[in-house]
């Protein structure tokens, strides 16, 4: 195959993974290599000696030496960096750059805001200060309610300094799928706005968030920030603090030495049953992980402004302030990318001089299916790099991107998830690019794909893995008792082995191709999803017995998701009944978990322990014969498949959702 796209020698040679092979070469003890897949593999391979040298080369700083690198190769439970001190906060401020802003910022109605570094700091340290005062102390949890704004990164940053542990919701998500997250951890603190604006609209989110504080009864502190400053507003309670009397202060600043593996933050991935998964990363992990990630694979810097579009509910937002890390300016949206029109997101990145420009695939297929042209909208001479991920980006769309853009933009999909905070697969600025698949494997990385004898194959879909320790992986899920959650949702299938829930295959020339979820979790424009959240919202609906949803997205292919239902006898699957279905789920999950259709069926497949037949009726939906995706003597109602099996036929022989 033909590449796509190939960088030149200037860009090969100003590449920041190039001077990384260069710096590694110059040290006596590592010899000098070939191309990627020569350090790729040394990277894995040598696994100690590769974060040691990223820990070096990036200039982290510690108080104190470290003992070793790796205490073990486990899974889970790999211990790194032993005795070293860190914090996620030092590293950003030693890369502040005095001549730039730090953070650009704009909102749906246009109004923008530069933050400088000399300000951020300032308003860190104050809230810092503040948060001190006010008893959190080490370990002790921060939630958020808060969009995508500067504050938003103010406060983490300073919940991050003093050793706090931070959690943060986007404002659209309802009060239960809130709780069922907060209520895990029992925040000391809870900071929320009054509301947000989309498409639009103004969406007023005091009541949601008095449920919220109703239902938490660790919070102690209550910080209000008035987003919308809606008139009306009801006067502050006594324990409720001003925010902007909270940064205002002028104060020495030294972030807190933490452990290497003191909690950052806790972000949530949903699975098929329970609660959502309450995942803890740590300070140095992150550090270090999206230090190649963004420096090396992205190859951002300090002279680059950053932008990927993302709700504070994705943990691109977690990526996008990474960006602060590398020294690079952030540039953050609130709002809809597509309001007024779906030129909006180019003429911000247009203005605020973005080199980076990132967004889930579904933006760039909306942009190409509405005959979106760019660089009408904006002048985007500075951009350089277009990123991608959230879901598989089709190979028609790198043929509009370049066509927009012009042939010298870097096309840099990557895949990785919420349970990393960063890429497993990603870009390379050396490498050629080929149109429908990524690059590479990150350094550090030990991805293959596994087929069902857990032995790697090439050129063939398999399981993606990973099979050495990263820093990036979860220190542990909260409250999670002998880490039997933690180790369930990675490590059941092949013991020892990270299984990370995709289809992928790796080309013989090293590229990667991700087909899409080989679990049951919904993933809707970059957004994962629990299944057994949505149950829990539509199954108290008295008409509705039981059910069953699948996302379908595969291969590049829009996220189709039906959801199925049994009802009671004598329910009607009527207008207000799919009204109430929908309601249900937009108000405790998000409007993106809305289901595309929604079917009455006469049972839902289960095994005979009583699990729902999620992925066997995914992978059916998806043309793989039954008898090679589900033991029909294992489960509780074979009969049951039948109708899915009718349904299966019809939906892979019309068009898309036309079931």
């Amino acid at each position: 195959m033909k590449p796509f796209w190939e960088p030149t020698s200037e860009r090969q040679g100003n590449a920041r993974i190039s001077h990384y092979a260069q710096w590694l070469s110059e040290r006596s003890e590592i010899t000098a290599f070939s191309d990627y897949d020569s350090l790729w593999q040394w990277s894995v391979s040598s696994i100690e000696e590769f974060w040691e040298s990223v820990w070096d080369y990036f200039e982290v700083e510690s108080p104190s030496p470290y003992s070793s690198v790796l205490d073990g190769r486990r899974m889970p439970g790999a211990k790194w960096f032993s005795g070293a001190q860190v914090n996620y906060v030092n590293q950003v401020f030693k890369n502040a750059g005095r001549d730039r802003p730090a953070i650009i910022f704009e909102d749906e109605a246009g109004n923008r805001r530069d933050v400088s570094w000399q300000e951020l700091e300032k308003q860190v340290a104050s809230l810092a200060s503040s948060l001190k005062a006010l008893g959190v102390c080490k370990g002790d949890r921060v939630a958020a309610f808060l969009p995508n704004r500067p504050e938003t990164i103010v406060a983490f940053l300073a919940c991050a300094s003093v050793g706090a542990v931070w959690s943060l919701c986007s404002p659209d998500m309802g009060a239960i799928s809130v709780l069922d997250r907060f209520r895990q951890i029992e925040p000391k603190v809870l900071i929320a706005c009054d509301g947000y604006s989309y498409n639009g609209k103004v969406y007023d989110r005091r009541e949601v968030v008095r449920q919220i504080r109703e239902q938490l009864p660790s919070v102690r502190h209550f910080v209000p920030i008035d987003v919308l400053k809606a008139e009306g507003a009801s006067p502050r309670e006594e324990e409720t603090l001003n925010w902007s009397k909270l940064v205002s202060d002028s104060v020495e600043f030294q972030p807190e030495w933490l452990p290497f593996d003191h909690p950052l933050w806790v972000v949530y991935s949903s699975g098929t049953t329970g609660k959502p998964k309450p995942i803890v990363h740590g300070h140095g992990g992150i550090i270090l992980s999206m230090s190649v990630s963004l420096g090396f694979h992205n190859d951002l810097g300090t002279q680059d402004r950053y932008h990927w579009y993302s709700t504070t509910g994705w943990i691109m937002w977690n990526c996008q302030v990474g960006g602060l890390l590398v020294g690079s300016t952030v540039c953050i949206y609130d709002g809809n990318p597509g309001y007024p029109d779906l030129g909006r997101l180019w003429r911000f990145a247009g203005d605020a001089g973005v080199t980076l420009f990132g967004a889930g695939a579904a933006f760039y297929e909306s942009c190409m299916k509405g005959s979106v042209e760019p660089k009408k909208e904006a002048d985007l001479s500075s951009l350089r790099t277009i990123g991608s991920t959230g879901s598989p980006l089709a190979p028609d769309c790198y043929e509009w991107i370049q066509e927009q853009l012009g042939k010298d933009v870097w096309i840099a999909p990557m895949s990785g998830g919420t349970d990393l905070a960063g890429p497993f697969i990603g870009g390379n600025p050396t490498l050629p690019v080929y149109k429908g698949e990524m690059q590479c494997r990150v350094l550090g990385a030990a991805v293959h794909a596994f087929d069902d004898a857990a032995k790697p194959v090439i050129d063939e879909v398999g399981e993606l893995v990973c099979t050495e320790p990263m820093p990036c992986m979860p220190l542990y899920f909260w409250d999670d008792k002998g880490d039997e959650r933690y180790y369930s949702s990675y490590f059941d299938t092949f013991p020892g082995v990270w299984r990370h829930g995709d289809w992928m295959s790796v080309t013989p020339r090293g590229g990667v191709v991700i087909y899409g979820r080989s679990d049951a979790t919904i993933n809707r424009h970059g957004i994962r999803m629990g299944t057994s959240e949505l149950y829990q919202a539509i199954e108290v609906l008295p008409e509705v017995v039981d059910s069953l949803v699948v996302d379908l997205e595969f291969l590049g292919k829009q996220s189709y998701m039906p959801l199925f239902v049994m009802l009671k006898e004598g329910a009607v699957l009527d207008q207000n009944l799919r009204e109430d279905i929908k309601s249900r789920i937009r108000n405790a999950l998000t409007a993106r978990h809305v289901p595309n259709d929604i079917f009455t069926v006469p049972a839902v497949p289960r095994t005979l322990s009583g699990k729902k037949l999620e992925v066997p009726i995914k992978k059916v939906l998806l043309g793989q014969p039954l008898e090679k995706v589900v033991n029909q003597d294992s489960l509780a109602n074979p009969d049951s498949l039948e109708w899915y099996i009718d349904f299966a036929e019809r939906f892979l022989s019309k068009p898309q959702g036309q079931a």
